[in-house]
């Protein structure tokens, strides 16, 4: 009866070409369809006829691959199919296998015996089957139990079956290292292999191996040598030229051997591609032979003017390569580099201009900014963008150690502020403020760049160049000296359509007025200099009384033009905005009046005003500096100071107080309030005792206590000490102690002013060593048991050729060991050699202390 069951399932069972049919006609119950056919193939897969589970597997895999279904569930079903004694049976299932099973798979041992089994038939195809399977799913004791097997495939009189046993060996080598000792001389051996497919699998296989620790694969050098001169298969050639690209940056002396034969590659090929690879290898590997360097170039030039996108970009992708070290080799093609910065390939246009930054000098800065300039007014948004962002990235390059003359650069910004796609704003803002930071010869131009900003209102609706306003206002504040017309720059920072800046930008605005009205009235009641000053008041041709440059006139409009600018801010929504602008009214509410008695007093200023505008000007009289980012992380760390353990111990001491408080006029305050409301209460409470209901238990109080008598330096300083408090009993001391963090965020801010070269580059101050990125170069991830496995097997085959051969009477070890002797009794004899000398006897200790004798006679 189950038999007959299982035909009747066989015979109407719905194929994979009736699963996909169904699939293409659902048009929206798509996931409806795939719930039921899992269904269907749950029920199919636990029947015992294996055509219809093999069917029901194929079903299951076609989901899992497409749609995502999940097949781990039919693991043992899929050992069940590979089992079968028919071929199609066994593909569904080895291809289930391999797209379900990972290290994980509960049933993954079970297979081991099956995979020998169909490794040794004699059919080719289920060999081949097995060793896709291995190459996929190899586990470390799946490629230790079956090393054997591949070994003997790998010798096989059948190329089908031999180069995929080669491919093989990649996986079985990496899963178990110890397999190089059985396999890794068959795998050399098919190196002298004349039929072409087994020839390229086994240089891929090296090409891979090598690329992970070339060192291993010096001794094989005459090997790949040959390939390299008898081979016109391209495929294998480039995969011979990646290997030797590998194999000249750790030996130099093979460049000079293998530059003839790939010289003659380029001269002789048609192939696109294997002339590419030339070139590449030359510009990497061999970029000190001068032959083959020049003919390189030659044939780049070849690619650039070619109308296929493709070549092009590769050539501009060579020229990247030998540009660190041969840069004349860019400046021969540079006509043809900024031409594809108009090409239609974004691909080459992106190339183009990181190729053309690698020129980039002090010499030719304004040259290549100028064109660059150019490229972008006419660009798309997208390239636009990446021309500036390389701009500002070439210029300040180690302190901007390529601009000679910051005034050009600083109207180079400001160009930039003004094309129509920029949205750089962060980057040109940060250098804006920079600069002014860093060097103070360009303070006067960066103080002329700002005003020009300001004054102009279309750029307030950008939002883009909003941080560049920001930049723009602070330097026009903090330099205001600089300026010749400070009326100006308050009514630029103050017009009405500043409304449409951000709120924190118009706090900026705000506070930048308020340091051009602390700088005028500084200048306006300054005493006048013993000598050599303007006089203290003049007689203006109007009548009006100058004073240090400022008329009562003009100093009382500029005092009514920012009164009446931020009178309508005062009652602003947003807090910093208002707060700023009431701090402001205060002021001049403050000062109004002894604007008028300097006049009608003439020189003999209140006491008032002399009082009130020296602590003004003392204010923002501090210069500020550059900070480094990585300024905290010098600040040394206390002795005994354990920042996670007290931190934890106080949010558990301080919990109750942590606690939003309500009080008597019931504000609350939010969450960024509480610890220092907190904080407060708990000084407080030091001087007196507080009767109100959220007074601490007496366990937490005594931990308090504890905590304050073990970290008292952290601690805010207790008003309670006489010795601190003066005898009104103010606390004197505690603010200075711990002063408030003033951290200002700044990000920071283009020409038809052409450089000043007459006078010499201004200083830039630049911060300390330690806050310099530092590149650090990428080591190769070796593997080390690989590689000591491989050196193993490579020295052993060195000693049997040379017993072959007959021209050493001395086993390789004690010919090593013996060479390493004359090598020190010569360093010792020539002690005062010099150091170029010293460093190529290291180099040549390290090449044949792992290298048999093959490699010395390719290279002498």
């Amino acid at each position: 009866m189950a038999s007959s069951n299982s035909l009747m399932d066989s015979l109407f069972q719905r194929s994979l070409e009736d699963l996909i049919k169904g699939l293409r006609l659902q048009l929206l119950g798509e996931s409806t369809f795939i719930s039921k056919s899992l269904e269907e193939i749950r029920r199919e897969i636990k029947q015992t006829d294996l055509s219809t589970k093999s069917v029901a597997l194929q079903k299951l895999s076609y989901l899992a691959a497409l749609h995502g279904v999940d097949m781990s569930w039919a693991a043992f079903h899929a050992v069940e199919v590979v089992s079968s004694s028919r071929f199609a049976h066994k593909r569904i299932g080895y291809h289930a296998i391999t797209q379900s099973f990972n290290d994980q798979t509960p049933v993954l041992l079970l297979i081991t015996n099956q995979l020998r089994k169909d490794l040794n038939s004699s059919n080719e195809y289920e060999v081949s089957l097995a060793l896709e399977c291995l190459s996929r799913i190899g586990t470390d004791d799946l490629a230790r139990d079956l090393t054997s097997e591949v070994f003997t495939l790998l010798g096989s009189s059948k190329a089908f079956v031999r180069k995929k046993a080669i491919g093989v060996v990649l996986r079985v080598f990496d899963k178990d290292p110890d397999a190089v000792k059985v396999c890794f001389k068959r795998l050399v051996e098919n190196l002298e292999s004349s039929d072409p497919q087994i020839l390229s699998a086994v240089i891929g296989v090296f090409c891979e191996l090598a690329a992970k620790d070339p060192r291993s694969y010096l001794p094989l050098a005459p090997e790949f040598y040959k390939i390299l001169v008898d081979s016109r298969n391209n495929w294998v050639l480039i995969k011979v030229l990646k290997i030797f690209s590998n194999l000249a940056s750790i030996e130099p002396r093979l460049a000079k051997k293998v530059a003839d034969p790939i010289c003659e590659q380029m001269r002789r090929t048609v192939g696109k591609s294997l002339v590419f690879e030339c070139i590449t290898t030359v510009f990497s590997s061999l970029s000190d032979q001068e032959t083959a360097l020049k003919l390189a170039v030659a044939k780049i030039q070849e690619f650039l003017v070619d109308d296929d996108p493709n070549l092009k970009y590769l050539g501009l992708h060579a020229l990247s390569i030998v540009a660190p070290k041969h840069l004349w080799a860019v400046l021969e093609n540079k006509e043809a580099v900024v031409k594809a910065l108009s090409d239609e390939d974004p691909n080459v246009k992106l190339e183009a201009l990181h190729l053309l930054m690698t020129m980039v000098n002090e010499d030719n800065v304004t040259e290549i900014s100028r064109i660059l300039m150019n490229y972008a007014l006419k660009s798309d948004p997208l390239f636009c963008n990446e021309i500036i962002a390389s701009i500002l990235l070439a210029c300040s390059r180690n302190s901007y150690e390529i601009i000679v003359d910051f005034d050009w650069y600083l109207s180079l910004l400001c160009e930039m502020a003004r094309i129509p796609h920029c949205q750089r704003g962060q980057e040109i803002e940060y250098q804006l403020i920079d600069i002014g930071t860093r060097v103070k010869d360009a303070r006067l131009e960066l103080v002329r760049v700002s005003r020009a900003l300001l004054i102009d209102p279309a750029l307030l609706g950008n939002q883009f160049l909003h941080p560049i306003l920001s930049a723009a206002a602070w330097a026009s504040g903090e330099y205001v000296e600089f300026s010749k017309t400070p009326y100006e720059i308050a009514e630029a920072l103050l017009q009405p359509r500043t409304s449409l800046l951000p709120p924190c930008i118009r706090a900026i605005y705000i506070h930048s007025a308020f340091k051009v009205l602390v700088f005028s009235l500084g200048a306006y009641f300054s005493p006048r200099e013993p000598t050599s000053a303007p006089l203290v008041q003049e007689s203006t041709s109007s009548g009006s009384s100058l004073v240090n440059g400022f008329t009562y006139e003009s100093l009382s409009s500029l005092v009514n033009m920012i009164e009446l600018g931020l009178c309508s801010l005062s009652g602003t929504l947003d807090v910093e905005v208002q707060e700023r602008a009431k701090n402001v009214l205060g002021f001049i509410g403050m000062i109004k009046h002894e604007i008028a008695e300097k006049v009608t007093t003439q020189d003999r200023k209140t006491e008032a005003s002399r009082a009130i505008v020296a602590f003004m000007e003392d204010v923002f009289s501090e210069e500020l500096g550059p900070v480094s980012s990585t300024a905290q992380e010098k600040v040394p760390l206390p002795d005994g100071l354990e920042l996670k353990d007290n931190l934890e111990d106080l949010q558990e001491i301080c919990r109750e107080f942590l606690e939003p408080i309500v009080e008597s006029d019931s504000t609350y305050f939010s969450s960024s309030d509480k610890i220092s409301f907190s904080v407060a209460k708990l000084r407080i409470g030091d001087q007196q005792e507080a009767s109100s209901s959220s007074t601490p238990p007496l366990e937490s109080a005594s931990l308090l206590a504890e905590h304050r008598k073990r970290h008292g330096l952290y601690y805010l300083s207790s008003q309670k000490s006489d010795d601190q408090n003066d005898s009104n009993g103010n606390n004197n001391n505690a603010l200075n102690e711990y002063p408030p963090a003033n951290e200002i965020s700044v990000d920071s801010f283009n020409p038809k002013k052409k450089p000043n070269r007459s006078k010499p580059r201004p200083v830039v101050v630049k911060l300390d060593e330690g806050d310099e990125s530092k590149t650090k170069s990428d080591a190769r991830n070796n593997d080390e048991p690989l590689s000591r496995a491989i050196q193993t097997a490579l020295m052993g085959k060195g000693k049997e050729k040379e017993i072959e051969k007959g021209n050493h009477n001395r086993n390789l070890g004690s010919e090593i060991k013996e060479q390493s002797s004359t090598r020190e009794k010569k360093k010792k004899k020539n002690g005062e050699r010099s150091g170029k000398h010293r460093s190529r006897l290291r180099r040549d200790e390290e090449v044949s202390a792992i290298n048999p004798v093959e490699i010395q006679d390719l290279l002498l």
